[in-house]
């Protein structure tokens, strides 16, 4: 008796079922997947795994001959650690951690045996505390002792000062989820710029209201970073509308794919080189280059320096991520209205 295949089976042989099952589409998909996975961990193990100070801008404040010498004595550190420069007195010394040119300073006491060396935790702890052991020991050879001051002290809620970092992180998570969610709702590409607008407009909004639900919960709520609260709004909005017209735009070029290289650039390039964990200065080269103009980076130095600088120096932090908005706005709409042209063009007679 012969027995026919039921309307829920299918005929054929294995690898013809494994050719239905796994179309070239989803082959290639998969192995972007494995491409990003890779990538991740280069990136992230490749950053973080070693840090190790390399030309941390460093004061140095010294009477006469004295300032000339500890300078040469510092550069000449294995490894090159610091890049010491010269500064008048210990007020221009303060002044110059505060606007974020200096990360710190050594202001030596020539009348006795202790000097004092001045760091900013809120700029990151762990570059704080690393200063503190290249000073000290240097400081030990000549046999001199070294008292610490923290000119810029990290709030006693935000741990290793990562708080910034975090809140960043999570502004940036919102952006491209929700860009993502516009974008492939209906179709990987924009249908028209009609629609590729409207999606522009809903992430602006979902910006507003994600940028003021993260400061509000960083700052009153948790009272995990100082600050004014509109202060970090107005960036939260902006990074989180940055990175989700960039998303969008990346969506309108490449179809799908483009959720992949928004990842690439926010999660796997941006999240090590954004100097939350590790400061810039503890990166190695490739990541302290790129870090300041990706999302991630700019983002967390514009809100450490709201949260411990007094918002000093964040223009060119803020022009990266209004240039990433800007340029995604523009993108998203030319994806969507030059194929249309294109289409229109070929039907004419």
């Amino acid at each position: 008796m012969s027995h026919t295949p039921g309307p829920g089976t299918r005929s054929g042989s294995f690898l013809g079922e494994v050719r239905d099952a796994v179309t070239p589409r989803a082959t290639l998909l998969v192995l972007g997947v494995i491409a990003l996975q890779l990538l991740f961990i280069a990136s992230y193990v490749g950053a973080l795994h070693d840090p190790r100070p390399k030309d941390v801008p460093f004061g140095v404040v010294a009477p006469g001959a004295a300032a000339g010498q500890t300078v040469d004595r510092l550069e000449g550190l294995p490894g090159s650690p610091l890049d010491p420069r010269t500064v008048a007195d210990e007020a221009a010394a303060r002044r110059q951690i505060m606007n974020r040119e200096i990360d710190g300073a050594l202001v030596l006491d020539p009348g006795g045996r202790q000097d004092t060396l001045l760091v900013a935790s809120g700029g990151g702890t762990v570059l704080a505390t690393t200063l503190e052991g290249i000073v000290g020991k240097a400081e030990q050879t000549e046999r001199r002792t070294v008292r610490v001051v923290d000119v810029a002290p990290a709030s006693r809620h935000d741990f290793d000062g990562l708080s910034s970092f975090y809140l960043i992180v999570g502004w940036c998570v919102g952006g491209y989820l929700c860009a993502s969610i516009l974008a492939i709702s209906t179709g990987a590409r924009p249908a028209n710029p009609r629609r590729a607008a409207i999606r522009l407009i809903v992430m602006a909004l979902v910006a507003i209201v994600g940028g003021l639900g993260g400061a509000v919960i960083i700052g009153p709520i948790l009272g995990a970073l100082p600050g004014g609260v509109l202060d970090l709004w107005g960036l939260g909005a902006l990074i989180t509308f940055a990175v989700g017209a960039a998303t969008l735009a990346l969506q309108g070029v490449f179809g799908i794919v483009g959720i992949g290289l928004a990842i690439l650039l926010v999660v796997i390039a941006g999240n090590p080189s954004a100097g939350g964990a590790f400061p810039l200065p503890l990166l190695p080269p490739f990541w302290k280059a790129i870090g300041p103009a990706l999302p991630p980076g700019a983002g967390t130095w514009a809100a450490r320096s709201i949260a411990y600088f007094k918002g000093n120096d964040v223009t060119a932090s803020l022009l990266v991520l209004w240039a990433w908005a800007v340029a995604g706005t523009v993108i998203t709409m030319l994806a969507a209205v030059l194929p249309r042209r294109g289409r229109q063009e070929t039907e004419l007679p």
